[in-house]
């Protein structure tokens, strides 16, 4: 049995619409299936349509969290309660074709193990927005060490996969990286995005700023190497600074100091100021760890129940 998780916060308008178009398509492709729908705090009346397309349907089951924990938890707590053979990760505003899921079944059944969905179209975006978004992959994909340019959400994973996932104990996650790091035998399906039909995205340019942040620190210790490297350069600097103070000193051309000093002050404070900032947030990401808090915490389920990997009820 496939289960499809679909994540899901403020999309009443969809709920219904992503159900009804995705059962169409696996039922008319003869593939057994289950609906995962995760509520991820929603403000809007997306849990009652979760719930009305679960009456309508027993193959949709759904959970709701108890507050918004973000779409990394969403994606892991679908995981955790999904019962299929295999998984498929999409999102419920229907821009991942929902069609893709047909091929990507398909390739599980040839015995590919991981099926990445891989962007052939980014569809129609503002020019700020593919190039924020442009900037975000290629940061993510030099820290990271994988070519995330063409990554998404959008992927199958075979149970085995989807157990090696939930068995990472870190609650700092980053999906689309993590599930090219488990490896398995891995093959990719190429689909264009699809045009929202009813709202809006939900990612902003800051938004895109603190998710790359978030999961640059998350996942690799790059931005901690760059510390070195700014310390290193400075030092480089005060080097060839000071060589060309004694210079000028014992050549009788001594270098006025004041404004020497204010830009020596200036640089080296800005460097270990951001040095600083960026240590501390690793500091507080080891804090979070330690404290050992659940990825998600679950208010209500509907269909069948799994013990959870990460999360609590």
């Amino acid at each position: 049995m496939l289960s499809v998780i679909l994540p899901a916060y403020n999309e009443e308008k969809m709920i219904s619409r992503a159900a009804e178009r995705i059962s169409q398509i696996l039922g008319g492709a003869g593939i057994p299936y289950e609906l995962v729908f995760v509520n991820d705090g929603s403000k809007d009346r997306t849990w009652e349509e979760i719930e009305k397309a679960a009456a309508r349907d027993p193959n949709v089951t759904g959970v709701c969290f108890s507050r918004n924990f973000g779409k990394e938890a969403a994606m892991f707590a679908g995981l955790a309660d999904a019962a299929g053979d295999c998984c498929a990760v999409m999102d419920c505003d229907l821009q991942h074709p929902p069609e893709t899921l047909v091929e990507m079944y398909r390739l599980w059944e040839q015995g590919y193990e991981v099926i990445e969905g891989v962007k052939h179209t980014r569809g129609k975006e503002s020019v700020m927005h593919r190039a924020s978004a442009g900037l975000f992959y290629k940061i993510i994909s030099r820290a990271v060490r994988i070519d995330m340019s063409r990554a998404s959400d959008f992927k199958l994973l075979d149970r085995r996969a989807v157990d090696a996932l939930l068995a990472i104990p870190e609650r700092n996650t980053f999906f689309r990286a993590l599930s090219s790091w488990i490896g398995f035998r891995t093959a990719s399906v190429e689909f264009d995005v699809q045009e929202r039909t009813e709202g809006q995205s939900k990612w902003s340019t800051w938004s895109l700023i603190q998710y790359a942040v978030k999961n640059i620190v998350s996942f690799s210790t790059v931005p901690m190497q760059c510390v070195t490297v700014a310390g290193a350069f400075v030092f480089l600097f005060a080097v060839v600074l000071g060589i060309q103070s004694l210079v000028r000193y014992f050549s009788g051309h001594a270098v006025e100091g004041f404004t020497t000093v204010i830009l020596l002050i200036l640089i080296i404070g800005s460097v270990i100021m951001i040095s600083l900032g960026i240590i501390g947030y690793y500091i507080a990401k080891i804090y979070e760890e330690v404290k050992g808090r659940p990825r998600y915490l679950i208010s209500r389920r509907l269909g069948h129940k799994k013990p959870d990997a990460g999360g609590k009820e």
